[in-house]
């Protein structure tokens, strides 16, 4: 078998003999007319019509005075019939191939063909070929086949040619993130898109990554959420505000987190929890439908989620109650050596710098493995919500909701504290946190407390990530991404064939 230098120097040879025919091997300008799966689709309106298909080379057959080429776009794939006499011959300067010079091409390559919309003896739907552009001539060959994940991963544009289905996931994702805007917009939010650096890194628990500023010659944080910039908006006369872009967590890779990922929030000023939660409702059917056509799915745990019809309510679920029923810790009691006993008893890791906050979500996410959903986690403690209202009825609690399904939280949002004094001493609580050691507490942010003071309108807000729709896509983190991070590898042949490149 053939080497991939072998391989490579052989279609360099035939670069050169195109380039000494005075054929030029990448030009700027293509000619397309119809897609490849318009003219497939389309044989009866077109037939008979000059066409012109662009896209890559994915076969190559020549028998005698007759040739099939099979090249694939986005949208499909459609073949172009050669037989000699009908194709042009070759006209180098208009970059003009004729059926002599078809040795020179190989499968990768890309194409221009342009002639009439036909079927073949043998029933296939073609493009007669009257004229035949090279636009692309490819160096390496494509594999027929791709299934190695670390492979796959670091050479996501040869995966996506060999696996479409990859390709096809990705259409989805945009198809998920547009119909996020869609929602939004038709309710009346306005999209304001803030910078990712940041003095402070506000609005999550999460320990940020850090860059430095030339121009100002200070550190800055890649942010960590979007919310605290948005809540500005509200104190600055916005009343439905949202944000969607990257955000930044340096934190390890799981199965379901990245450190860099794509996320939202919206803030909807008169707004709280109970308005908050019936549009997340609405939302995420909206979602659902727009994006995969159903409101039905199996993840990739085996559970079952159904979104359910228009009407119908997501069942709503108590942390407090959680936590007492399963486990026997009092939320507001129960020490941190009680928390740390059952941590134990249960099989979850005990850290040194584990506080009463941490204990409490490490035992929280344990069963909430187990819960398919969806429903509506409630009754978060004041004590691990710095940016959430109280709850009127009982202060110890906020006006927090969670949206859960397959074992995750995948949304969380509430009624937003607008109380500047009430922020500040909660910022001061998170401070004694970090300093004590907990790299993901929340930092004291002055100028969020300062904005406050001129006065914010009661509001409700929420943000999801990308998880979503991972999740409902049944794919890790790593796969829902196109292009995801690894550590810099560069395999020895690839060594040889760049020199100069002193990889």
């Amino acid at each position: 078998m053939a080497t991939l230098k072998e391989l490579r120097d052989e279609r360099l040879r035939k670069l050169e003999e195109l380039k000494a025919l005075g054929v030029a091997a990448y030009p700027a300008k293509a000619h397309r007319t119809h897609t490849t799966s318009e003219v497939a689709d389309n044989f009866d309106r077109l037939e008979g019509q000059t066409v012109t298909v662009a896209g890559r080379i994915m076969a190559i057959r020549k028998f005698g005075k007759l040739a099939f080429i099979v090249v694939r776009d986005q949208t499909g794939q459609v073949q172009l019939f050669l037989r000699t006499g009908d194709v042009a011959e070759l006209e180098a300067d208009k970059g003009i191939l004729g059926i002599e010079q078809l040795p020179l091409l190989d499968v990768g390559d890309f194409v221009e063909g342009t002639g009439e919309v036909i079927r073949t003896k043998t029933g296939e739907v073609s493009v007669g070929i009257k004229t035949l552009r090279l636009l692309t001539k490819s160096l390496r060959q494509l594999p027929v086949e791709l299934t190695n994940k670390e492979e796959r991963l670091r050479r996501r544009y040869v995966d996506m040619n060999v696996n479409p289905e990859v390709r096809q996931r990705f259409e989805r994702r945009s198809k998920f993130w547009r119909a996020t805007r869609e929602f939004l917009q038709n309710e009346g939010f306005v999209e304001v898109n803030n910078t990712v650096l940041e003095n402070t890194a506000g609005g999550a628990d999460a320990n940020p990554f850090v860059t430095h500023m030339d121009a100002l010659d200070e550190d800055f944080y890649l942010r960590i959420s979007h919310e605290l910039p948005l809540k500005r908006l509200l104190v600055a006369g916005f009343e439905k505000v949202f944000d969607l872009g990257a955000r930044f967590r340096n934190e390890n890779y799981t199965e379901e987190h990245l450190p860099e990922h794509n996320a939202m929030e919206w803030y909807w000023a008169y707004a709280d929890w109970e308005m908050g939660m019936e549009m997340t409702e609405r939302m995420i059917r909206y979602l659902a439908d727009q994006t995969w056509g159903t409101r039905q799915f199996t993840l990739t745990n085996g559970q079952e989620i159904d979104f359910g019809a228009d009407d119908e309510h997501f069942p709503r679920i108590s942390f407090v109650a959680v936590l007492k029923e399963q486990y026997g810790i009092n939320v507001f009691e129960s020490s941190i050596e009680d928390i740390a006993a059952k941590l134990k008893e249960h099989g979850l890791e005990v850290e040194k710098q584990d506080n009463r906050i941490r204990g409490l979500d490490k035992l929280w996410k344990k069963y909430r493995k187990t819960l398919a959903g969806p429903a509506f986690l409630i009754d978060i403690p004041t004590f691990m919500q710095p940016l959430a209202k109280n709850q009127t009825a009982n202060p110890e609690l906020t006006e927090q909701f969670n949206l859960v399904f397959g074992g995750s939280e995948m949304c969380k949002a509430f009624s937003e504290l607008n109380d500047p004094v009430d922020q500040y001493n909660r910022f001061v609580e998170q401070q004694q946190l970090r300093d004590s050691g907990d790299d993901e507490a929340q930092m004291m942010d002055i100028d969020y407390v300062e904005a406050l003071e001129y006065g914010m309108p009661p509001a409700c807000g929420l943000g999801y990530s990308e998880r979503v729709f991972w999740s409902l896509e049944g794919i890790t983190a790593r796969e829902g991404v196109p292009f995801p991070q690894l550590r810099s590898e560069v395999d020895e042949t690839t060594k040889s064939l760049y020199p100069e490149a002193k990889l």
